[in-house]
């Protein structure tokens, strides 16, 4: 699969993440092909979480992958920490460390390649993330780390304190959630798509070298459903069939391929734990849409240009 640099951090990985946030839905033996089809394609990049099926699905990825040094060696492993669920976020030195450590021994590994700050702590004291990154990294047990939902303020915040550089911003996009995208275009107009919601955040992560990897591709709304085949959105899928035809893929794969022709070369996590439809994701990395495609589907979504 083709690869990209992540930052300025000299890990090259592939362009497409494999998300595993619903892998504890799978069988032990369906994890396990899962897994392997991924790993034929060249998708060895897998995104965790300590709260994604609170802890089961890093033990259970660890299991069907069959985690030893060589096969570690192989694939690049990230997770995130810093939500509570029930309590809200935490940041603080103690939590960081207690959750890396947690799952370390889940995923059945000494060192994660990425860990990331999973979404923002209004309590957070950056000179205490500035410690445990510290100490996660001068142990070996964190290689590189990263933020997700952070607006660029938080980011500067955060980086004014930690010594590490911030290399990956997890942020929504997709072809009908693009207001990172379309606030850039509206400048200066008085209509609300000009509203900034999130200070300028793909320009920003442009110019200080941090990789953006998009979550839910495929979705309207936060989690209302997929756009995909779904009847509210008849011009979009008109056009996303029309170049699935005129490439001989899916609709999934032109509405990643959408996503990857931008040249902030974003990085989309997947979500569907589809062996088929995991395949039509990684294809995406094969295609690039003209600049004539990338607009028409763009305004197909219900998007305006100005």
């Amino acid at each position: 699969m083709r690869t990209i640099n992540v930052g300025q951090s000299g890990l090259r990985v592939p362009v497409i993440v494999v998300g595993c946030m619903r892998i504890n839905k799978l069988t032990p033996v369906e994890a396990e092909g899962f897994i392997k089809s991924a790993l034929e394609r060249g998708a060895c990049f897998f995104d965790h979480a300590d709260i994604y099926g609170n802890g089961v699905c890093e033990t259970l990825f660890a299991e069907a992958i069959g985690m030893n040094p060589k096969i570690r060696e192989t694939i690049q492993l990230q997770s995130k920490c810093g939500i509570r669920p029930g309590i809200g976020f935490d940041f603080s030195k103690a939590h960081v460390l207690r959750s890396v450590e947690a799952s370390l021994k889940r995923l059945k590994t000494d060192y994660l390649d990425v860990l990331l700050l999973h979404r923002p702590d209004a309590l957070m004291e950056p000179e205490e993330v500035a410690e445990a990154f510290g100490i996660l990294q001068s142990s070996g047990k964190v290689r590189h780390f990263g933020v997700s939902n952070q607006n660029p303020l938080q980011i500067q915040l955060l980086q004014k304190y930690v010594k590490q550089p911030i290399i990956i911003n997890q942020l929504q996009l997709s072809i009908t959630n693009a207001t990172m995208i379309s606030q850039g275009l509206h400048v200066n107009r008085p209509d609300d798509a000009a509203l900034s919601r999130d200070g300028s955040v793909l320009d920003f992560c442009r110019l200080k070298d941090i990789t953006i990897q998009t979550w839910s591709p495929f979705q309207y709304g936060v989690f209302e459903g997929v756009f995909l085949g779904n009847p509210q959105f008849p011009r979009l899928n008109t056009k996303i069939e029309g170049l699935a035809q005129k490439y001989g893929v899916s609709g999934t794969t032109i509405a990643l391929a959408w996503i990857l022709r931008h040249p902030a070369q974003l990085q989309p996590i997947t979500g569907t734990m589809n062996v088929e439809r995991l395949k039509d994701c990684i294809k995406a990395a094969e295609i690039t849409l003209s600049r004539e495609e990338w607009y028409e589907v763009y305004l197909a979504a219900g998007n305006i240009l100005p």
